[in-house]
């Protein structure tokens, strides 16, 4: 790990999506309201399924097994989440609790910390389609302040593959020190130091480290944090 007392150098920055910009469990209060008591256990268990059947699912993708884009491990998550907790939603009610992650609320700090990041280049790098992420962010406070948005699809493959953290490489034409990437999914971080890329792990929760790679460049409490661990951009006169 770099050493904390000094602050990085880079020319752009790549952010993660969901559970870094925008909070996951903001669909709990539906949840809550869709199956009472059991909001929160329900909000928890699909993104654990989510994020493991992305994991799965690039492992087993192959010739004669294509992999399911996001929207879909997404649904198949909810399902799974449904079936696990005994709970029974109509057609209707699923509808709407699956249509909440359309819909999820940014983190009260991402907005104005996005505004004080310029004039670096400020992108996202998700597992989401561009299905699903565009509009999000186009109906987010966000908008202003995001560049770009690439999609793992571009890829064939999840996080934490190289192939998906070399489409900001390709995308930026810059080399991977120069971008930092910031996350609030360890082994993302995790896997983007291993990368090469200068790394930000935000620990919203004080969760331990997760061991199976290299140790993120920097570790913050909140996305806000992240103005103040940066030297200011060099001049391009």
């Amino acid at each position: 790990m770099t050493d904390p007392d000094t602050s990085l150098d880079v020319d752009a920055l790549v952010f993660d999506a969901y559970g870094t910009l925008f909070d996951v469990h903001s669909v709990t209060g539906l949840a809550e309201e869709l199956a009472p008591g059991r909001g929160t256990a329900l909000s928890q268990l699909w993104r654990t399924k989510q994020l493991e059947y992305t994991w799965l699912g690039s492992l087993m993708t192959g010739p004669t097994v294509p992999r399911s884009d996001f929207a879909t491990v997404t649904e198949q998550a909810l399902d799974f989440a449904l079936s696990a907790l005994a709970i029974d939603l109509d057609a209707t009610a699923r509808a709407r609790l699956s249509a909440g992650y359309l819909r999820l609320a940014p983190y009260p700090d991402v907005a104005v910390t996005l505004s004080r990041l310029a004039p670096r280049s400020r992108w996202i790098l998700s597992n989401g389609t561009l299905a699903m992420l565009e509009p999000l962010v186009r109906q987010s406070p966000l908008a202003p302040f995001v560049d770009g948005v690439l999609s793992v699809d571009a890829a064939g493959i999840y996080k934490p593959s190289p192939r998906v953290y070399q489409l900001a490489v390709d995308r930026l034409h810059l080399p991977p020190p120069r971008i930092g990437f910031v996350s609030s999914n360890c082994w993302d971080a995790v896997g983007a130091k291993a990368f090469g890329f200068t790394t930000f792990w935000i620990n919203r929760a004080a969760t331990p480290m997760d061991r199976h790679g290299p140790a993120p460049d920097r570790i913050m409490g909140t996305l806000g944090d992240l103005p103040s661990l940066l030297r200011p951009m060099r001049s391009s006169g």
